[in-house]
């Protein structure tokens, strides 16, 4: 069971990595990428995934566009102190 174990996170350590399916494939010594994608599929980020990280650093690339952290000038009650 622990070999069973190490494979499992050795492929998950793959797969968090962005290896390929057929990466994975190789590594293993799967015969073909469909016992691979049986086995470790729902390891792979999905569309939503992807969705979520394009529009995470699209976001996050306006915040940071808005004006630097610790500018030297500040608003208070409406007023730039």
């Amino acid at each position: 069971m622990v070999t069973l174990d190490l494979r499992h996170f050795y492929a998950s350590a793959l797969v968090a990595g962005g290896a390929s399916v057929k990466q994975v494939q190789l590594v293993l010594g799967h015969v073909s990428a469909v016992i691979t994608l049986r086995i470790y599929a729902r390891l792979w980020p999905g569309e939503e995934d992807r969705t979520r990280s394009v529009m995470d650093a699209v976001l996050g690339d306006l915040r940071t566009g808005c004006g630097q952290v610790g500018d030297s000038t500040r608003e208070i009650a409406g007023q730039r102190a």
